[in-house]
């Protein structure tokens, strides 16, 4: 059975190896970024487990921009709880549980706490092939985003409730 629930500190490992499974090293974050990210802002980081076992997760911080900056996903810091804006800086899947409603299920997740919680809207940065994808939630391509993370080109996506 598939459940969702916030991050703990305990989750370091899993959501470490989970990253270095979903994304090539350029790109993915590191062991002290996730922890980072674990530390500043637990409560917008869901882990997807199945039958206890993390499969997967979704992650980001909180603030004004509408757009991702490249700093945001080395610098924690920077998320602010009373943002506008609920960020996207990974959503991971392990690659035996794709296309099984994983990915779906976190992004609802999500969307719905951001709601939920008077956000303005949700954004990301994708690589082209995943913009139809996001746009099945109601995201909108903003075109090529400045983010040169990674050294691969990204696409601004935006939510706006």
């Amino acid at each position: 059975m598939l459940t969702i629930r916030t991050a703990h500190a305990s989750d370091l490992d899993a959501v470490t190896e989970i990253e270095a499974a979903c994304f090539p090293a350029a790109e993915a974050a590191s062991r002290s970024s996730m922890a980072a990210r674990l530390a500043a802002f637990p409560d917008h980081f869901y882990i997807a487990e199945q039958d206890g076992q993390a499969i997967g997760f979704v992650n980001g911080s909180v603030g004004d921009s509408e757009v991702i900056e490249d700093e945001m996903y080395e610098n924690a810091a920077l998320h602010r709880p009373d943002g506008a804006w609920q960020m996207v800086f990974g959503l991971d899947v392990l690659p035996t549980y794709r296309r099984t409603g994983v990915a779906r299920a976190l992004m609802h997740r999500l969307i719905d706490d951001a709601r939920a919680q008077g956000r303005t809207g949700v954004v990301l940065t994708c690589k082209e092939h995943l913009i139809g994808f996001y746009e099945q939630f109601g995201f909108v391509c903003g075109g090529p985003s400045a983010s040169v993370h990674g050294g691969a080109v990204w696409y601004d996506m935006r939510l706006t409730f």
